[in-house]
């Protein structure tokens, strides 16, 4: 019988202190996963189009406010090409506005995920996220579970 394949997280935030509350997180809640971190817009785009030869992530966390030099916005980018569509988008950042979460929804991302202040509720935001079937979450998507609430 063959092992089930370990999930593969990304997560692209500017901010080094959110990236390693992230990693902790992750680390605290015990799960067997790989995780990639970008601290630059332009190296997470770089890794995606050079994706042939490794494996896409299983779902990316994506902060609102990455900076992206090369391109215009790196969810847009994302979108644009066909060989990401079932790349699962989670925008993770510290904006609660409706535009933002307006935005992204339209943008194509999967679920809002607004950072929390908390890092018990962060490792519990996470639990739930990556417990969602991303299969079948996809197929349903509308504004009503798009905004993700612990």
């Amino acid at each position: 019988m063959e092992k089930e394949e370990k999930m593969h997280i990304a997560l692209a935030d500017d901010d080094l202190e959110d990236r390693e509350l992230f990693r902790d997180a992750i680390e605290e809640l015990g799960l067997d996963v790989e995780l990639t971190l970008f601290s630059k817009g332009d190296e997470l785009l770089d890794y995606l189009h050079d994706s042939h030869e490794k494996k896409l992530p299983h779902i990316l966390f994506l902060d609102l406010n990455m900076l992206c030099t090369k391109y215009d916005d790196c969810l847009s980018e994302i979108r644009r090409h066909s060989k990401f569509k079932d790349l699962s988008i989670a925008i993770y950042s510290t904006s609660g506005a409706e535009k933002d979460i307006h935005k992204t929804f339209v943008g194509g991302a999967n679920i809002y995920i607004k950072k929390p202040n908390d890092f018990e509720v962060l490792k519990q935001s996470l639990h739930e996220v990556l417990k969602i079937n991303w299969q079948f979450h996809t197929s349903g998507l509308d504004k009503g579970t798009f905004l993700f609430r612990i």
